[in-house]
C-alpha cells in the first residue's frame, strides 16, 4: 500500500481542486480519473459531484442566483473541512458566478488550505 502524504509536522495534508465550467465540459470525468490517480499513489481522496451534491445536501435549491452562491458556500464548507482534515477534495461544479468562487477561495486561505480553481473549457 501506498503512504499518505504529509507534511513537515508529520499530518496528512489534504487540498481542494474545484473544477468549473459548464455542463458537460467534462468536469466530473476528469474529477473521477485524477481521484483514481491520487488513490493510487496513496492519498485520502473524495470527489463532491456537483450533481451528487445537489441531490442530498442542497436538496430544495432552486438555480437563482442566489441559490447557486448557497450551493457553492455549502459545497465549498464542505470541501475545506475535509481538505483541512488531509483529505484531496476534487469539486466538480457549475460555479458560474466570480464571487461565490471567490468566498470558497477566502474560505480555504483563511483557514490555510490549499486551493487550486480550474476552468474547463471543452468545444461543445
Amino acid at each position: 500500500m501506498a503512504k499518505i502524504p504529509q507534511n513537515q509536522e508529520n499530518q496528512v495534508t489534504g487540498a481542494t481542486i474545484w473544477l468549473t465550467g459548464l455542463p458537460s465540459a467534462g468536469k466530473t470525468t476528469i474529477a473521477y480519473e485524477l481521484a483514481g490517480r491520487l488513490r493510487e499513489e496513496g492519498h485520502l481522496v473524495e470527489v463532491l459531484d456537483g450533481d451528487e451534491i445537489r441531490e442530498f445536501l442542497t436538496a430544495g435549491l432552486g438555480f437563482s442566483r442566489e441559490d447557486r452562491h448557497t450551493n457553492v458556500q455549502r459545497i465549498g464548507f464542505l470541501a475545506d473541512l475535509l481538505a483541512r482534515n488531509g483529505v484531496k477534495v476534487l469539486v466538480p461544479v457549475i460555479a458560474p458566478y466570480a464571487d461565490s468562487r471567490e468566498a470558497v477561495r477566502k474560505r480555504h486561505q483563511a483557514s490555510g488550505t490549499a486551493y487550486l480553481e480550474i476552468h474547463v473549457a471543452t468545444p461543445v
